[in-house]
């Protein structure tokens, strides 16, 4: 089969853009779930293959309103299973303050609730302020990384507990469960003792889809051992193209092809019918910017109080990426130091996408730049994260998803099967 692009949508509450809630006619609240469900069901009218739920687990007012005032994103995912049909359902849940038997159940509920279309991101939680809400100590990079290698394991042990045909149902003997096809896990690790089976059936796609969003080392050698589909941040086609090899140079070592994973570099696009109707749109966003609110991220991204420096001045010698947002911290600061830039520079880009790339121009512009991408060996997709909703979404499906198209890249209708089947994995077998 022809390779196509493969698209998420980064449904991260009011908008991807700190002030993108201030557009008018954009929306204010994440907690309305028929607003919810109208974008989701926007992103499946553009066939995209998932929508992909961030979180946090701390709530600060002066930082990203998409970061404090939202639903949690299973619960809103299972009402927004029964608004769609195809689009891929995948939610955020850390493996650092949540425990496998719970993580394997939901996403195995939400798989059977979807007809075959759930997706755990699996993040280690970057924020140590998340501790405090759980009565414990934020683990360093390194230690976080540790938990979830075995937390996936735990997981993915679990949703293989029951065969396929493990539910007999047979009404003339009695016997519902074939005993003989559901096992215990018996798991004993470092971090976890869990015994198992799950008290649920093998899910539709077999075991769910895995995200992964890390950009370390650590984070990509476990993307390349567990992840299907990888988030990535990036500012450059060749800091790209060297992420991609370096995720997908790893897969041999655990007995994967190429083909067995998707990376999806982020980006926001502003799409104008003409340059300056994109850039005038752009700019609309960026003077919408609050001052409190873009340092607070930049802080955040960085690990430090960066309000004590001069945001027109050079950046701070000895800035580095932080144990936290490493991935966010570099590329920004890669960004910056190959481009001369001054700190307000490097503020306005957090601001404006959280660290990742903004795209903005003409539908041809932008359709040229992602079959770039796609053809050079950078991406196999994109995750796609408007500013705002829902017209950042609109302008994208509208007028750059028929351009694809027409090039013969991005599906003209959704393919049969789970969404495991439409991103072309196999359904893992049972071990």
């Amino acid at each position: 089969m022809k390779r196509m692009m493969h698209f998420g949508l980064f449904l991260l509450g009011t908008g991807s853009h700190v002030a993108g809630w201030r557009v008018p006619g954009a929306i204010d609240s994440f907690q309305d779930i028929e607003m919810v469900k109208r974008i989701a069901q926007e992103a499946e009218r553009g066939l995209f293959d998932l929508i992909f739920m961030g979180d946090n687990l701390h709530a600060d007012p002066a930082a990203h309103p998409s970061y404090t005032a939202r639903l949690e994103p299973l619960t809103l995912l299972s009402a927004v299973a029964g608004a769609t049909q195809h689009i891929g359902l995948g939610a955020t849940v850390s493996t650092t303050y949540s425990d496998p038997f719970t993580v394997a159940r939901v996403f195995a509920s939400l798989d059977h609730l979807s007809g075959g279309r759930a997706a755990w991101n699996a993040v280690t939680t970057a924020n140590p302020t998340a501790a405090a809400n759980f009565g414990t100590v934020h683990p360093d990079h390194s230690k976080r990384y540790e938990i979830a290698e075995e937390f996936l394991t735990v997981v993915r042990g679990l949703w293989d507990c029951w065969a396929d045909d493990a539910i007999i149902a047979d009404r003339e003997t009695g016997v519902y469960i074939d005993p003989a096809k559901v096992r215990a896990l018996d798991h004993e690790g470092a971090h976890f003792k869990v015994k198992g089976p799950l008290n649920i059936g093998r899910s539709p796609q077999g075991q769910p889809i895995i995200l992964q969003a890390g950009g370390s080392g650590p984070g990509q050698e476990l993307a390349a051992k567990s992840a299907d589909v990888v988030f990535s941040v990036t500012q450059d086609l060749e800091e790209a193209r060297i992420f991609y090899r370096s995720v997908k140079d790893r897969l041999p070592k655990y007995g994967r092809a190429d083909n067995s994973m998707v990376i999806l570099p982020g980006i926001m696009p502003i799409v104008g019918r003409t340059e300056r109707e994109a850039h005038d749109k752009l700019a609309q966003l960026q003077g919408f910017i609050s001052e409190t609110n873009a340092l607070s991220l930049l802080s955040d991204r960085f690990g430090i109080d960066m309000s004590v420096y001069d945001l027109d001045g050079p950046i701070p010698e000895g800035l580095k990426p932080s144990d936290n947002y490493h991935a966010f911290a570099k590329v920004m600061l890669d960004k910056a130091r190959r481009e001369s830039m001054k700190l307000r520079d490097v503020y306005n880009l957090m601001a404006a996408a959280r660290g990742h790339w903004v795209l903005c121009g003409t539908p041809n512009y932008i359709a040229d730049t992602l079959e770039t991408w796609f053809h050079t060996g950078a991406a196999d997709g994109f995750n796609i994260m408007p500013s705002h909703f829902p017209d950042g979404l609109t302008d994208f499906v509208d007028m750059v998803v028929p351009l694809l198209q027409k090039r013969g890249l991005y599906r003209a209708t959704y393919e049969a099967g789970t969404l495991r089947d439409r991103m072309g994995f196999d359904r893992p077998q049972r071990a």
